[in-house]
């Protein structure tokens, strides 16, 4: 199931849209979530007259579900049970899908990003700013392996793109209501929402931040996670891992002619042991392996042609729940 979309998703909180929704993403987050959802509020009380706080649980294995059922916290606080960890891109848009704020804000449950910046965020958007999104001042923190590999991505990505995926930029951000809705209205469901922020284009600016340390427990984003997350924003926002196999296969056939002499001339000079056993050994593992690699890069594309033409939601939502009120406000 999931949720409709306009004032139709106000029944909870009464029929006036708040000025400012949080969203807020999580997956085991039970040792941070309630002092997430303290911080927020108290932030929320701070800057506007009304607000709403959505948290999203993404399939969590803890504790998280029952702490924000229990948050008593002064802003009305939402929580949408997915009925499985569909990943964050997901639980976003299914936080996206249920905020009814004219302003809504994206945020972390682990702590990292300091509230202190949704302070400089709403200066930016009552100037007139419709995006106003966060990037990292700086990488320190990690390893020097993953701040090459980054750039490397941005790089790749930004190669024949018609806009700009703003380089070490985080989701932590505050929309405008006509971004949300734009975002709403992209169709794909195999989404790297980096990409669609910059696609939607709007009048946008960015503030550096710096993180801070997590609270409790661990990354969910490994190694394998980031590399996947990466190949989905290739295959989504660029088409040149295709395009390439072309100039590949340009360079082959340069370098077999090359080849080509060079076999010609040491046979004539130094003779051969077996004529033609290099030339045809070499061929056939180093074309071969070339041809698998344009193969999985063509399945890898199929593969998401055929997710995005069978049509599944991204997203199921179990339970949505006002919190401090422990009776489903909806069932799958």
């Amino acid at each position: 199931m999931t949720t409709q979309r306009g004032d139709t998703t106000l029944t909870a909180l009464g029929t006036d849209r708040p000025e400012l929704s949080f969203v807020i993403p999580a997956h085991n987050e039970e040792g941070n979530i309630l002092e997430t959802l303290k911080r927020v509020s108290a932030k929320a009380q701070e800057l506007v007259t009304t607000a709403e706080i959505i948290v999203v649980d993404d399939g969590s294995a803890d504790e998280t579900v029952a702490k924000v059922k229990s948050a008593d916290v002064p802003t009305p606080v939402v929580l949408l049970r997915l009925s499985r960890n569909f990943g964050k891109e997901q639980a976003i848009m299914a936080g996206l899908e249920r905020a009814t704020g004219q302003a809504v804000v994206i945020l972390d449950a682990d702590l990292q990003e300091p509230l202190r910046y949704v302070d400089t965020m709403m200066e930016h958007y009552r100037d007139g700013y419709e995006m106003v999104y966060a990037v990292r001042e700086n990488r320190e923190d990690e390893s020097f392996a993953k701040r090459n590999l980054t750039k490397a991505f941005y790089r790749m990505m930004s190669v024949g793109s018609k806009f700009t995926v703003p380089e070490d930029a985080r989701d932590f951000r505050l929309m405008d209501r006509a971004v949300v809705e734009a975002l709403l209205d992209l169709p794909e469901r195999n989404r790297f929402m980096k990409g669609l922020y910059g696609w939607v284009g709007f009048r946008s600016i960015a503030i550096p931040v710096v993180l801070e340390k997590r609270k409790e427990g661990e990354t969910k984003f490994g190694f394998r996670g980031l590399f996947s997350h990466a190949f989905t924003g290739l295959t989504s926002f660029t088409s040149w891992p295709l395009r390439v196999w072309t100039l590949i296969g340009g360079i082959l056939a340069l370098f077999s002619i090359l080849y080509a002499v060079w076999i010609t001339i040491r046979t004539l000079i130094w003779g051969a042991d077996v004529p033609g056993w290099s030339t045809l050994t070499v061929a056939v593992f180093f074309l071969g392996g070339i041809q698998l690699i344009s193969i999985g890069v063509l399945g890898e594309y199929l593969g998401r042609i055929f997710t995005e033409v069978k049509g599944r939601p991204g997203y199921i939502v179990a339970e949505e729940i006002l919190a401090g009120d422990h009776e489903a406000a909806k069932d799958a």
